[in-house]
């Protein structure tokens, strides 16, 4: 009886152990993710680009997802979740082991294929971790564990600024020539490959529970056409608009906060304040856990972007610090947003929901084309005037959450 106490617990510290390992999954992609809006300022600068150009470094990075998605899913399929996370982070080690030659080469387009590498390895691990979250415990606590993970995911976005301001802006303020400025990405992203490849070696060690994909396989006779459902559809071009809208906010805060009208800061500086930013979703999210107990998740949603909107509107007709404040309070206001998107598009589908789950995450696409957008309306019309476009995204998700998010079939 006593030895299978013991190997009850150590079942439970096993499955301890691997949960927190895949937390810090999650952890890790935020802090890659958020690192961007670091190396957007700091590239424009090394080779004198547009805004348009730079913003190519988003359009590389989530257009991964975009492309990655479905094969990424195919391969977790196949080779199993434990390898898939393997293979994940490997192929993420070696997108940040491309950084070293590119920085060597000096080269934008090597660059931007760093970046793709890096963020398809990121969407092979989305793909492979969520799943196993969900059954790393008993099934009625399972969205709290995922509440949990995606919490150390935003904290991965607070922190990433403020440590990327540290470890690449700090470095080249002596610097005194283009190429070593290139080459001040070299530490921090070397660092996240030797991070990653431990991560990688510690999978293939611990014992991960695995997925029932028996289910899955067997809802295929009844499926419909997800054109059907059209509060899907237009979910997923909330989530479109969502994830580019945020993305590009953030993209744009350093060279924002630069302007001699807003704050004149320079970049090491500016790039601090990038952390309120990602630390208001931070802290939104516990709060609006309890606010969707008393309000309705659509009026909630209608709520958030209709104050987003605003907040932009009055950062674009300001100056000094209530321009440079409105812009960062969005963040608080995007907390609620993609989760609650997520839950709305995907109520009734039945045996549906995990293809429209999939339609969900290809929208993700809007981090790559939405700052894209404003890139080039800010090099037309300006860089403050440019931050319509994410007014406009906030308005198309507030009509989604009064109006569109209502279930009707066509």
């Amino acid at each position: 009886m006593s030895g299978q106490t013991s190997s009850l617990g150590q079942n439970t510290s096993g499955q301890r152990f691997a949960l927190v390992a895949l937390t810090s999954l999650f952890f890790m992609w935020g802090f890659i993710t958020s690192l961007n809006d670091i190396l957007i300022p700091h590239l424009k600068s090394v080779f004198s680009l547009n805004y348009t150009q730079a913003m190519l470094i988003q359009f590389c990075f989530f257009g991964a997802y975009f492309l990655v998605s479905v094969p990424a899913g195919n391969l977790v399929k196949k080779v199993g979740f434990q390898r898939g996370l393997g293979i994940g982070l490997m192929i993420a080690a070696a997108g940040c082991l491309l950084f070293i030659g590119a920085a060597k080469v000096q080269v934008y387009w090597v660059f931007l294929t760093a970046l793709f590498v890096l963020a398809s390895g990121i969407t092979i691990l989305q793909v492979a971790a969520n799943p196993l979250v969900t059954i790393m415990g008993p099934e009625e606590t399972a969205s709290s564990r995922l509440t949990m993970t995606q919490a150390f995911n935003s904290l991965g976005t607070t922190v990433a600024p403020i440590i990327g301001s540290i470890l690449i802006f700090s470095a080249t303020a002596e610097f005194a020539t283009k190429a070593q400025e290139a080459e001040s990405v070299i530490v921090p992203y070397f660092g996240l490959a030797i991070a990653l490849i431990a991560l990688a070696l510690i999978f293939t060690r611990i014992s991960l529970p695995t997925p029932n994909l028996e289910e899955e396989t067997q809802v295929g006779t009844e499926q419909s056409s997800l054109m059907e459902f059209r509060h899907l559809v237009l979910g997923a071009v909330a989530i479109f608009m969502y994830v580019g809208a945020e993305v590009s906010i953030g993209s744009f805060l350093v060279n924002y906060f630069g302007l001699e009208s807003i704050a004149g800061m320079p970049e090491s500086e500016a790039a601090h304040y990038i952390a309120y930013y990602w630390g208001g979703a931070m802290v939104g999210r516990f709060a609006g856990a309890i606010l969707m107990q008393k309000i309705a998740a659509g009026k909630l949603l209608a709520f958030n972007s209709v104050a987003s909107a605003a907040l932009i509107a009055l950062s674009i007709a300001s100056e000094g610090s209530v321009a440079m404040y409105s812009i960062l309070l969005v963040g608080l206001c995007n907390s609620i947003m993609f989760p609650t998107i997520f839950s709305l598009a995907l109520k009734g589908l039945g045996v549906n929901t995990s293809r429209g789950s999939g339609l969900l995450c290809l929208a993700i696409v809007g981090g790559a084309i939405v700052p894209v957008m404003q890139g080039g309306l800010a090099d037309s019309i300006g860089l403050q005037v440019s931050f319509v476009l994410p007014l406009v995204c906030y308005l198309y998700i507030a009509y989604y959450g009064l109006i569109g998010s209502k279930v009707r079939t066509q």
